[in-house]
């Protein structure tokens, strides 16, 4: 399997069909948070179908060719790895952190410290599959938080795949509150819009 090469937004790595084009139409009306996205692929495929098996189906042993594509990207320095966690009942119905097992092997391969005890999700949401862009934003409103300072860190914010943004954009945006001085996203597919 092998990265995307296509065009993309400088910002926020959705899929862009001329190659002139720098920012997406969203990443132009609103800068986001985070400082850029960098994603292995596109969600659809063979990508699509492992990151199902992953999830869905609880193969976790995927967890470590997944991470695995992950740490052949270019990805800059950074102070520490956090995932997007999982809600207390979201986890306990998959029985796993889909986002924490990839981050985990993203800090092996990288030696960047992970961790995994920073980012919590305050409240229960409802799934974010079938939402629109502007239901999901309101969905995922304040549904974060963070249980201590970053005092100044580079993050590196470690999710499976990114459809919106919402998610990685209230995620980011609490890392930043506190105290974060840079979130780059790291995402293995990102959805075309």
């Amino acid at each position: 399997m092998s990265s995307y090469e296509g065009n993309s937004c400088r910002s926020c790595a959705t899929p862009l069909p001329a190659p002139q084009a720098g920012s997406c139409g969203e990443c132009l009306k609103e800068r986001p948070v985070f400082s850029k996205v960098i994603s292995f692929g596109i969600y659809k495929g063979t990508l699509k179908e492992a990151i199902g098996l992953f999830k869905f189906s609880g193969i976790r042993r995927l967890s470590k060719p997944l991470g695995g594509l992950l740490s052949g990207l270019n990805i800059p320095k950074a102070d520490c790895i956090i995932p997007v966690p999982l809600e207390i009942h979201g986890l306990k119905e998959r029985g796993f952190n889909q986002s924490l097992l990839i981050a985990k092997e993203l800090s092996q391969a990288l030696k960047i410290p992970l961790f995994q005890d920073v980012l919590y999700k305050k409240r229960r949401t409802l799934p974010q599959i079938g939402l629109s862009a502007s239901e999901r934003a309101v969905n995922l409103k304040d549904a974060f938080g963070v249980k201590r300072r970053l005092d100044d860190k580079e993050v590196l914010l470690v999710d499976d795949v990114m459809t919106t943004g919402a998610t990685v954009k209230e995620c980011s945006k609490e890392l930043i509150k506190a105290g974060g001085s840079r979130v780059t996203v790291v995402v293995l597919a990102r959805a075309e819009m």
